[in-house]
């Protein structure tokens, strides 16, 4: 009985990480919860997965990453990388490389990040799309966690999980030699042919240099005294403008009207809901005399200053404003902010602008202070999507955070104190340099994936004591009575890549560590291979924007749709599971 209730919750968890209606940490909570009512996990251990050492060690890497970034380090690669040409192979090259080796030694969504403006920036430079930029350095990340300990969540958990159950941790660099050879697999893919693949969703070579460069906004625009629009009926737009503007809605003294008759005549003070790329949008108010929603006059009340700056950020994974509303937020008394219009590639908008939810990866054009404009983004949790200067920091705090890290990693190297104590020294040491101060210690720790693992431990643990694991195992090893131990091995990888691609990697590895031991188990071979499986596969997120939070950052800014995530994704999915698994049975038989 107790094994059909944890297949139950599992299912309940799947099906909602997929849904994503509401965020992975409230899921696996629910999951714990449910675990506990239910008898399965007794009370006194429902918070234990919290103390866990992989919990503690992906918590501290984060704090140590976002060390690194804060020294200046990363901002001066970007500053050299600012340096390259026109030829966009070269510009995919060297992005893609710097973002895969950074993505081996910290967060690979703090060092995608990072490296997004300066594609960004590359691209209008060079007149490519951003498009031809953005899906390769977000796959790099990927691809670089896979070499080492600290590189990604899965390899915390599954060393975890190898020292519990086998009385020895993967060390730092056993993750390398499987994973550097992945890694340059997909790189060389990307390099030479992947990136040819992804559709050119934005033409860089005529957006210039305005704000607008973003496929499709949607956006409000207000009808003032001297508009055009004036006293003449909703058609008239199509008129006078060649721009293509896709009419939503008209709000009218508060009232929504959806879908208006084109013939209804507009009047001062009507508020226009449309839908258009940047380019068009420019050109409609030109021509219009509209007025972006707010107006002159609200700006002044709600900025307060002449010197106005607009921007467009994208929102990133785990921001605050996540799942919130403009109007809910109050953005203009507590960010001092505008917001003018936001961007989404996945679906249309049709409510009020200020009653939109705002998502991971939705591109907003924002209006502030141009003195306090950075800070208002950074408490948002919004990333910039423009050439910010790059400040290259003082060299001694980079010299600072360079040997703490150094350090650290030697510690683990060593065997001196393990991974969770060497990190958590580490960040120790990152505040004492003042490197960082203690209020970013909290803010750059993602919280969310944190209360994830240590919730969905303890439905792994019950997976693995009721059975459900040797089912699921017993299952796998049926399918594959066909074929030798590799085949299932492949089976294992392939299964576990695909679940990858729709629920959180971290929980992913939780769920397949147990039924990995069991495969070994049935089989009668060594379950490090299955292990090194979970590691690598895991993190192979390509075929989705939901799979992975470093493939959802790019989906505004690259204008993707969510096939293009298939074009590159499966055939170095099919690359990276030929050349992964032999690699996986040299270095780790069975």
């Amino acid at each position: 009985m107790d094994e059909l209730i944890v297949f139950g919750i599992l299912v309940f968890a799947l099906v909602f990480f997929i849904w994503d209606r509401f965020r992975y940490d409230i899921v696996a909570i629910s999951c714990l919860l449910a675990l506990v009512l239910f008898g399965i996990t007794p009370a006194e251990d429902a918070f234990v997965g919290f103390a866990h050492p992989a919990v503690v060690t992906v918590a501290v890497i984060l704090v140590v990453s976002a060390g690194l970034q804060s020294s200046g380090l990363v901002d001066m690669i970007g500053n050299w990388v600012m340096r390259i040409g026109k030829n966009t192979t070269l510009q995919v090259a060297a992005l893609s490389t710097i973002v895969a080796f950074a993505s081996a030694f910290m967060n690979n969504i703090g060092a995608l990040a990072v490296m997004m403006p300066v594609a960004l920036h590359l691209a209008k430079k060079s007149g490519n799309s951003p498009s031809s930029l953005l899906m390769p350095i977000a796959f790099a990340s990927l691809l670089g966690g896979m070499i080492t300990l600290i590189g990604t969540p899965p390899n915390i958990i599954i060393s975890s999980y190898r020292s519990k159950e086998l009385g020895e941790a993967f060390r730092m660099f056993d993750f390398a030699p499987v994973g550097i050879g992945v890694t340059l697999i997909g790189l060389i893919f990307i390099i030479l042919l992947g990136w040819r693949w992804i559709p050119k969703r934005i033409s860089g070579s005529t957006k210039g240099d305005n704000y607008f460069d973003i496929d499709e906004y949607i956006t409000e625009v207000i009808i003032e005294e001297d508009s055009k629009l004036q006293g003449n009926p909703l058609m008239h737009i199509h008129e006078i403008s060649d721009a293509e503007i896709q009419v939503l809605n008209v709000i009218r003294s508060s009232y929504l009207i959806h879908a208006p008759d084109m013939n209804m005549v507009l009047r001062e003070g009507d508020i226009i809901t449309i839908s258009s790329d940047g380019e068009d949008l420019k050109e409609f108010l030109e021509k219009s005399n509209c007025k972006l929603v707010p107006n002159k006059e609200a700006e002044e009340k709600a900025i307060g200053s002449s010197e106005i700056s607009i921007v467009e950020a994208v929102i990133m994974a785990e921001a605050p404003i996540t799942n919130q509303t403009a109007s809910s937020l109050s953005m203009r008394n507590r960010f001092g902010v505008n917001l003018l219009a936001i961007s989404r590639q996945d679906k249309k908008i049709k409510k009020r602008l200020d009653k939109i939810k705002f998502k991971v990866g939705d591109v907003l054009l924002i209006q502030g202070n141009t003195e306090k404009i950075n800070d208002s983004l950074q408490a948002m949790g919004c990333l910039p999507l423009a050439d910010r200067g790059f400040d290259l920091g003082k060299p001694k705090k980079v010299i600072i955070a360079l040997a703490i890290f150094i350090i650290s990693i030697g510690l683990v190297i060593t065997d001196f104190v393990p991974v969770q104590i060497s990190f958590t020294l580490a960040a120790l040491a990152m505040i004492l340099s003042k490197t960082l101060s203690v209020k970013d210690i909290y803010q750059k720790i993602d919280w969310p994936v944190i209360v994830l693992l240590g919730a969905m431990l303890p439905l792994g643990t019950a997976l693995e004591e009721t059975g459900g694991a040797n089912t699921i195992a017993s299952q796998l090893i049926r399918i594959g009575t066909n074929f030798p131990p590799a085949g299932t091995l492949t089976l294992f990888f392939v299964t576990t890549m695909l679940l990858s691609n729709v629920i959180n990697n971290a929980a992913c590895a939780v769920l397949m560590a147990p039924i990995a031991l069991r495969i070994s188990e049935g089989l009668d071979v060594s379950p490090e291979p299955f292990l090194m499986a979970i590691a690598i596969a895991a993190s192979a997120a390509f075929l989705t924007p939901i799979g992975h939070q470093s493939n959802t950052l790019v989906m505004g800014p690259g204008g993707y749709a969510f096939k293009d995530y298939l074009r590159m994704g499966i055939p170095i999915s099919i690359l990276i599971t030929l050349g992964a698994i032999p690699m996986i049975l040299f270095f780790w038989p069975l």
